[in-house]
């Protein structure tokens, strides 16, 4: 297996992001016009990726903001989401979305029921799109540096069965030896030619970590079966942006999704837009973690900016992934989104297998 240096991730800092402005309104501002793509190119389906939206916990107020998340951000990105053309057919949202960190598991409910009703309060849910959510470290661990616990895993289940999409997952034992039933928090479905699979990235007694054996044969099998395009979903990344933190076992990670030929993981937790390819690996990383938490005070300027990323899969074969993005609100991160400056692409890489 392929091993990743300390000097190969280091590698990893190469990025280059197109600087542009941003900012937004109260009222939600319409989302940029289509990408042109070439005539052969027609698309065959698309999806938006986003994670890391909930409040610090200094600004904590459950009497005016129950759901804990960026509300002016997440409004906003909805509004933006609803307004493209065609609507993408999925969002992933890759955790921390509530603040969470709470050893009392019925808090934790209490947050992500509020943020369920945010949603189905919002025009996007009713236009067709599909939202898949996947626990972040905020939504299973007791606290920071804490373990996951049992009790926060089944308030996921019951609070987040709406936005779950699958139960193929592993059980608890196995090749993998999980402590727990991770049947609902890991799993994968299929759709147009393409596989998906959804990571819980701390399960219980296994943080920081993916179940290897079972991602190794689900992927295998996918592809035995004729699946076009992989794609691995994931709060923690694999490979972690300078100067964040990431999955223990992502090197190992990069080596299954590799021999699979999998175009990409996306992930989330570093607060910030992040892309990379490991060297001599055909795989990127896309870390969409600028979704309304505090951004990583390490980034450097041209990635402090709040957004998501929209990938494209073209009836061609191509995978296009375009990172969309607003400026800082002036008067602080949950502060009221103006019209200054429209929403726009930062970057844009292809993801397709080469």
């Amino acid at each position: 297996m392929k091993i990743l240096t300390p000097l190969a991730l280091g590698l990893l800092a190469a990025l280059a992001l197109a600087g542009c402005h941003t900012s937004s309104d109260a009222t939600p501002q319409p989302a940029p016009g289509p990408i042109p793509t070439a005539a052969r190119d027609t698309l065959a389906y698309s999806f938006a990726v986003l994670g890391c939206n909930r409040v610090d916990n200094s600004d904590l107020n459950l009497a005016t903001n129950p759901s804990t998340a960026n509300v002016p951000q997440l409004t906003q990105t909805y509004a933006e989401l609803a307004a493209l053309k065609p609507v993408p057919d999925y969002l992933f949202f890759m955790g921390d979305m509530v603040l969470g960190y709470s050893p009392d598991s019925a808090v934790l409910g209490r947050e992500l029921r509020a943020w369920g009703r945010l949603y189905q309060n919002n025009p996007l849910s009713r236009t067709g799109i599909r939202l898949v959510a996947m626990p972040g470290n905020h939504e299973v661990m007791s606290g920071k540096n804490q373990p996951s616990f049992l009790a926060a895993e089944q308030a996921w289940r019951s609070a987040m069965r709406p936005y779950t999409v699958g139960s193929n997952g592993p059980a608890a034992g196995g090749p993998d030896k999980l402590a727990t039933d991770q049947s609902q928090l890991t799993y994968s479905f299929d759709y147009k030619k393409s596989h998906f699979v959804v990571l819980n990235t701390d399960p219980v007694g296994a943080e920081a970590t993916v179940p290897l054996a079972w991602l190794q044969a689900d992927l295998a099998a996918a592809r035995a079966k004729g699946a076009k395009h992989l794609f691995a979903f994931g709060h923690k990344p694999a490979l972690p942006a300078p100067g964040g933190d990431g999955l223990s076992n992502g090197g190992s990670m990069w080596d299954v999704l590799e021999a699979n030929h999998a175009e990409a993981m996306l992930a989330a937790h570093n607060h910030l837009y992040f892309r990379s390819q490991q060297p001599s690996y055909h795989p990127w990383q896309v870390i969409a973690g600028n979704g309304g938490s505090v951004l990583d005070a390490s980034a450097s300027p041209n990635r402090l900016f709040y957004g998501y990323t929209l990938v494209k899969v073209f009836t061609s074969g191509k995978v296009k992934a375009y990172s969309y993005g607003r400026d800082l609100p002036t008067n602080g991160y949950l502060g009221a989104i103006t019209a200054a400056t429209p929403t726009t692409v930062r970057d844009s890489v292809d993801l397709t297998w080469k």
